[in-house]
């Protein structure tokens, strides 16, 4: 059903225009707007109602990051500041971030998001600069003059490590390289896992990801064969030897982190088998949990059509459990077991509760494993030069310190509260911002709350970057001040026209195939589509 509703009020009270339909695709939610946006508009056109403030020239900003957060930040400002002129850097030749390497290659439906980063690409007040990265290309303190503000949503480029012993034994990856390996990510194109040392895998984790490893691991090629899975990928999986896939979590089934969709494909995958929950898992009266919770419950009770006991590849979810050790044969470097700890639940905790938490027994368990997968989440990074702009990057938590709403604070500026600590001009949004945390719809929303605090700002007049007394020595030049530099240290910028090239070179490779496309899985032989 399509419905049109109001979505987010900004931090500063003000309730958001009307003008985007709800597509419900499966369980997640794509905002695209109801008609193509008004963003062929000249750079000196000013919003009708910034008049209130001194007269400034058009707005110069630079997005890092071309991931769904960024060009949700793009689409939102090119609506509300009318002279937003943005410039968007990836240091890949090819945009999408998440969206091309890490959303699974059988749930085409959620890349529908690109078609409204394709209209955001076509507007007069938006270049692309692929293929450049910021930091290393190009100094973030060298790129502050040129512009008025500068938004980073660069996402998380590491994930989170378990900390036990072994984890380095060859068998053992992160889920994030396998994603990004399967979907193409030239940074994995050589990762080779080996999946024919054995019939066990362990997933250590319980979210989507955790989730999507395991249903690669056991769908049929023909299904995958039909997905912009990478042919090296198809190539390995059609050698793997892998039968039984255990998922492993520290807390009960009432606390997974995954969502009921990813659990009913897994159970819809034909000749693959789930073994069943232990019912005490759960209250008697299964329809008295909250609605997701109920429905999650209820595929994982019914569990598949097929048992252990018919087909000879399965799946299991393991509960209560935390990993202890990676453990190899005597003699090898390749991992044959995995210990854990058992778990329980605190003596106050109500184990129906969402956020219940556990701690360690006494007790262990082994089980064998040929291949094994950390799942336990992404954790970004401090891009070179963020301290040069006085941005004190939080290495804990993995996120730049901000005021919740996407402003960048330092705590040498004041209290971070609002704008007060507020670091001029300076933005963030998605990860970066809040944490590898939700899916693109979330991502969506937050995108959108930056983008208003930007507008906010920069129609109430507060300062921005370059702004001395109240005059604005930027020199919105913008990327035509830092190209000439760039090209010199012999970097490849590449235009939206050229994403678009190497776009139709992946499609007609995939047609050739019988799929949407085929991906190139190296930056060289992304550049060599524009030498012919």
């Amino acid at each position: 059903m399509i419905t049109t509703k109001r979505i987010l009020s900004s931090p500063d009270g003000t309730v958001q225009p009307r003008g985007y339909r709800s597509f419900t695709t499966n369980s997640l939610r794509v905002l695209k707007a109801t008609s193509k946006p008004a963003t062929k508009f000249l750079p000196t056109q000013r919003n009708a109602y910034s008049t209130a403030v001194p007269p400034r020239k058009g707005l110069r900003i630079a997005i890092i990051g071309s991931g769904p957060a960024g060009f949700y930040t793009a689409h939102r400002l090119l609506h509300k500041v009318q002279d937003a002129v943005i410039d968007m850097y990836e240091q890949l030749p090819v945009p999408y971030g998440l969206v091309r390497f890490g959303v699974a290659p059988d749930h085409p439906e959620v890349k529908n998001c690109q078609d409204t980063f394709e209209e955001v690409a076509q507007s007069q007040r938006f270049s692309y600069i692929g293929n450049v990265c910021v930091g290393h290309d190009i100094e973030l303190s060298k790129m502050t003059p040129h512009y008025d503000a500068m938004l980073f949503s660069y996402g998380a480029d590491e994930d989170r490590r378990l900390g036990i012993p072994g984890e380095d034994l060859k068998g053992v990856f992160s889920a994030r390289a396998f994603v990004g390996w399967y979907n193409g990510l030239p940074q994995f194109q050589n990762l080779q896992p080996d999946l024919q040392n054995g019939e066990h895998a362990v997933v250590v984790g319980q979210g989507n990801v955790a989730l999507d490893v395991a249903r690669i691991l056991l769908a049929p090629l023909d299904h995958l064969r039909k997905t912009d899975i990478t042919e090296q990928a198809i190539q390995t999986l059609s050698e793997s030897k892998i039968k039984h896939v255990r998922v492993v979590g520290r807390r009960g089934p009432l606390q997974v982190a995954f969502t009921v969709k990813e659990a009913r494909e897994l159970m819809k995958i034909p000749s693959v088998a789930f073994h069943p929950i232990d019912r005490s898992f759960y209250p008697a009266e299964i329809k008295k949990l909250p609605r997701v919770q109920k429905r999650t419950a209820e595929v994982l009770l019914k569990g598949s059509t097929a048992t252990p006991e018919e087909v000879e590849r399965s799946w299991k979810l393991d509960f209560l459990k935390a990993p202890a050790s990676i453990n190899a044969e005597e003699g090898s470097n390749h991992l044959a077991s995995m210990m854990f700890r058992k778990q329980q639940f605190l003596p106050d905790a109500d184990s129906l509760d969402p956020s219940a938490r556990v701690r360690a027994t006494e007790e262990d368990v082994t089980v064998p494993a040929s291949l094994a997968f950390r799942s336990v989440g992404y954790k970004s990074t401090a891009i070179p030069g963020l301290s040069d702009l006085g941005v004190p990057f939080d290495s804990r938590l993995g996120i730049i310190p901000n005021d919740i709403h996407g402003r960048v604070i330092s705590p040498d500026l004041g209290p971070g509260n609002l704008t007060a600590g507020h670091l001029p001009g300076l933005y963030c949004a998605g990860w970066v911002k809040r944490g590898p945390t939700g899916v693109i719809a979330s991502t969506m929303q937050d995108a959108f709350t930056s983008a208003d605090v930007i507008a906010h700002d920069w129609i109430s007049g507060a300062k921005f970057l370059n702004e001395v007394h109240g005059v604005d020595k930027s020199t919105h030049l913008g990327w035509d001040g830092l190209k000439a530099e760039v090209e010199a240290k012999g970097v490849r910028p590449l235009s939206w026209a050229d994403w678009k090239r190497i776009d139709g070179a992946e499609r007609a490779r995939g047609k050739a195939k019988g799929k949407e496309r085929e991906k190139f899985a190296s930056v060289a032989e992304m550049l060599k589509v524009l030498d012919a």
